[in-house]
């Protein structure tokens, strides 16, 4: 029986990566109007996030937490239970981007990318799921990228990882969907985020990808509140290793 009120996230506490500004906030400010709380993790604080967060009548938690690697994975974790005891919902949402010609790209750039984008994402995934797999019950939600779907230019790095990102998230769900668990991811579409200011800055390459959106607007943040909630709310309880674009039309061109 399907439930009387299926997209409310109220007694359910959400761990959202990068939670400071841009999709990060958005999702996790989504989530806390639907009834969630929130724990933010993340190298800057967040603190404007966890002010929006309380006066919609939720609690928060700020973990300080450098995810450009897997080494601080295991403490953020365990911080994270500190707000409920529990975590219900995860969003990696952290990532970060890096522009160069492939023949010139350096491996610190590389692994910088890769680290951030993918490692990090794979083992808080594993160390936040394991109590989900004991109870039976848990929502992650990854963000991938319209660069899971192409191929882009300049960014070998982050292409790499966001298309990685894809396959874990299939890879997951194959693994943990009989298990109670919903592994599935959303694909941004070009949005107004600090990671894409050097295209905004472009005139002529903006002008282009405007001329290839549907909708004829970049995104904004809050574009991607709704399909998180989806994701993370029992409405979604039968999707799993879904990869759902929300790009404008972006991908029907």
């Amino acid at each position: 029986m399907a439930a009387a009120m299926p997209f409310d996230l109220s007694g359910r506490t959400a761990l959202v990566t990068g939670a400071n500004k841009g999709i990060g906030q958005a999702i996790a400010l989504a989530l806390a109007a639907a009834g969630a709380d929130i724990v933010a993790a993340g190298r800057s604080a967040a603190q404007e996030t966890g002010d929006r967060v309380r006066k919609a009548g939720r609690q928060f938690l700020d973990v300080s937490a450098d995810l450009s690697g897997t080494s601080q994975v295991s403490r953020v974790a365990k911080e994270a239970l500190a707000l409920s005891g529990r975590i219900d919902i995860l969003v990696n949402n952290a990532g970060t981007i890096r522009r160069a010609e492939a023949a010139d790209y350096s491996r610190e750039d590389w692994d910088l990318v890769l680290g951030t984008n993918l490692s990090s994402v794979f083992f808080l995934t594993q160390v936040i799921a394991a109590p989900m797999l004991e109870r039976g019950s848990g929502k992650i939600i990854n963000i991938a990228s319209m660069l899971s779907f192409q191929g882009g230019a300049r960014v070998a790095a982050y292409t790499a990882s966001k298309s990685a990102v894809a396959g874990l998230t299939r890879a997951l769900a194959n693994e943990w969907a009989g298990k109670g668990l919903n592994v599935n991811a959303i694909a941004p579409g070009y949005v107004a985020t600090d990671n894409t200011q050097a295209l905004r800055d472009d005139a002529q390459r903006s002008r282009e990808i405007l001329g290839r959106i549907p909708q004829g607007r970049w995104a904004a943040p809050e574009d991607m509140g709704g399909a998180a909630v989806f994701l993370a709310s029992s409405a979604s309880d039968y999707v799993n290793g879904a990869i759902i674009p929300v790009d404008g039309g972006w991908l029907a061109r």
